[in-house]
């Protein structure tokens, strides 16, 4: 069997163009990189979708030029992309504006006014602040208000997936596991939500301004001879719906059973697993739809993640950016060292990682307890990593109560899986087994599993996951340091219940985090229309203000958990875990972290990396 299946995996910072064989191997590959957003006034990030689609066609052109022979072989693609970055698409297949990045922070206060029977079941469901915030995030509602002239002209208001799909095949669809933010999307249902759905109130895109969606697997159309001379591939290639880069990277992983949870050590850290059954980790935060037809992936986020490590290295790492420049190894490399140098356990030096107000929590901040004279620099890094491994049990077990399932081995993907420290350390606080692919492409090759699928080449998911996925590595826990984590990790759980209280008496005095006015849920839901900024363009069906919509689908008493509180919801929605908000209902992409200063990145490409090939 020798098709070969090509897979575009768009990230924040970078695009790669990966050629996999039908059993997983990676054939080759290039990437290209380019600055990860602009940020033309503080809180903005955005990226002109150029930027994305010349990263494809340079990926491309780089990749087969290097290796003519590929292209005969090819047999089917498929596109997987960051989530909820937005963009607003003529019918051209331009773009109107830039588009607005996950990392962007505006906000909007939107339209939908719920009735007072309305908000006294939200209010009763704890769930008002999170729609008020949720609505306050979502992109749409601040380009309706600022940019009228832009929304009415725009055709299709698109992930980065639809966007690509468009200018590849002609066709406006995307696939429903590719769209995850703050859209009307009735995830549930997989399906665009309907005019009474909340979601279609809170964010109010018309339904003439929605892709076609279709499910993982069935395609989208065929490669353009325009497309086709552009990135130097066949015309006439299919092209097949995948998903998100999250979703493709649990399937990449091959975790498709409630057995198995998928751990992604990126600048945002996920926990996920994938189950048949629709569940959400908690109220008004849905569970996405898996790059399985039929297939969810509740989530859970920490915003902050891995970044911390960049964190570190830029505030405490001089010696190792010193010595790395040296010797040139990479910094994180070198900080094996300060693990070693370190007991586990940390002789009690705890770090709670949520720098990153919340949706619920807007107050929250992270914090470093337990120090001793005993204590330095390396220790700091072992509380960061003890501290991200704690807040990633929380969201597993969270997980495991909402589905009901018991996780017994955990796949690790994303940059800092790559350490055997760091997997081995989180095996330990887990308490259950962490094991790594064949392959740290992990997105690209869920991306190509379901162009694979799509294709016949294999016969269903199963197959494609029997056939495609390979484990590299397996991290066992240790016993002695299991016990002991396990004792550790019931303190860590009340540092945040005990110190909440007092991150709000700081914001008071200080106020920081910043709270926009627009993110003042309660208040603005119970508040008349605010005054027109500009004009905009009505929705065709436009948003009633209804008590109880059919996409508000509350918790029963027996499904809420009184010991723990909700954070962020929707999507760039962070969750509390246990009694503290560990993470969020993740839709982030690969990539940087959110601009906070009013200096302005320029967006440029860069010379591309080549990917190891076999």
């Amino acid at each position: 069997m020798d098709e070969l299946l090509l897979a575009v995996d768009c990230g924040t910072q970078s695009t790669r163009s990966m050629v996999f064989d039908a059993e997983g191997h990676v054939v080759a590959g290039e990437k290209v990189e380019y600055e990860p957003y602009r940020s033309p006034r503080p809180g903005w990030a955005e990226q002109d979708p150029e930027v994305f689609w010349e990263g494809v066609r340079s990926a491309c052109r780089r990749l087969f030029d290097n290796n003519p022979g590929l292209t005969s072989r090819l047999a089917a693609m498929a596109v997987t992309t960051q989530r909820d970055t937005m963009i607003c698409m003529d019918r051209n297949g331009a773009a109107l504006r830039p588009a607005i990045t996950w990392l962007d922070t505006r906000k909007d206060p939107g339209t939908y006014r719920p009735g007072l029977l309305g908000r006294t079941v939200y209010r009763l469901f704890g769930i008002l602040d999170t729609i008020g915030t949720s609505m306050a995030d979502g992109k749409v509602n601040w380009i309706r208000r600022h940019e009228p002239r832009v929304w009415a002209e725009t055709w299709k208001y698109t992930q980065v997936s639809g966007f690509f799909h468009y200018r590849l095949t002609g066709n406006a669809v995307d696939s429903v596991s590719s769209n995850v933010g703050h859209i009307p999307m009735d995830y549930r249902r997989r399906r665009w939500a309907r005019t009474r759905n909340i979601r279609s109130k809170l964010f109010p895109v018309e339904p003439e301004k929605r892709c076609r969606l279709v499910e993982p697997g069935e395609p989208v159309g065929t490669v353009t001879a325009e497309a086709a001379r552009l990135l130097g591939i066949p015309a006439g290639l299919p092209v097949f719906a995948a998903g998100s880069d999250k979703a493709c990277e649990s399937l990449g992983m091959g975790v498709m059973g409630p057995g198995t949870a998928s751990l992604s050590f990126g600048t945002t850290a996920t926990v996920s697993m994938t189950t048949r059954r629709y569940v959400e980790p908690m109220a008004f935060m849905p569970a996405y739809c898996a790059a399985v037809p039929g297939f969810f992936n509740p989530e859970i986020e920490i915003f902050r993640g891995f970044w911390m490590v960049s964190w570190f290295k830029n505030e405490m790492g001089t010696a190792e950016l010193e010595e790395a420049e040296r010797t040139g190894t990479l910094p994180e490399d070198l900080f094996d060292r300060l693990l070693d140098g370190t007991p586990p356990g940390n002789l009690g030096l705890m770090l709670q990682p949520y720098w990153g107000p919340g949706l619920k929590n807007p107050h929250a901040r992270g914090s470093i307890v337990g120090f001793g004279d005993t204590h330095d620099r390396g220790a700091i890094y072992r509380a960061i990593m003890e501290g991200l491994a704690y807040a990633l049990r929380e969201g597993l077990e969270r997980l495991e109560r909402r589905t009901g399932g018991q996780v017994a081995e955990v796949a690790a993907s994303g940059g800092a899986s790559k350490n055997r420290r760091i997997c081995r350390l989180t095996a330990d606080v887990l308490g259950r087994p962490v094991y790594r692919a064949e392959t740290y492409e992990a997105s690209s090759l869920g991306a190509a599993m379901v162009a694979a699928v799509g294709a016949g080449i294999h016969d269903g998911f199963e197959t494609a996951v029997r056939r495609m996925v390979r484990v590299y590595d397996r991290f066992e826990p240790r016993p002695e340091y299991r016990e002991l984590y396990d004792r550790l990790f019931e303190p860590y759980r009340e540092i945040y219940p005990r110190l909440e209280r007092f991150y709000k008496k700081l914001q008071r005095i200080t106020g920081y985090p910043e709270l926009p006015q627009a993110a003042q849920p309660a208040q603005a839901l119970q508040a008349a229309h605010p005054p027109e900024v500009a004009k905009a363009p009505q929705p065709a069906e436009a948003p009633e203000a209804r008590p109880v919509c059919d996409a508000v689908e509350a918790p029963s008493v027996s499904e809420q958990d009184p010991a723990n509180n909700t954070r962020k919801g929707g999507d760039n929605c962070q969750s509390t875990v246990g009694s503290s908000p560990t993470g969020s209902t993740s839709h982030r992409g690969k990539g940087a972290s959110a601009p906070s200063s009013g200096g302005e990145t320029r967006t440029s490409s860069r010379s591309r990396t080549s990917v190891s090939t076999n």
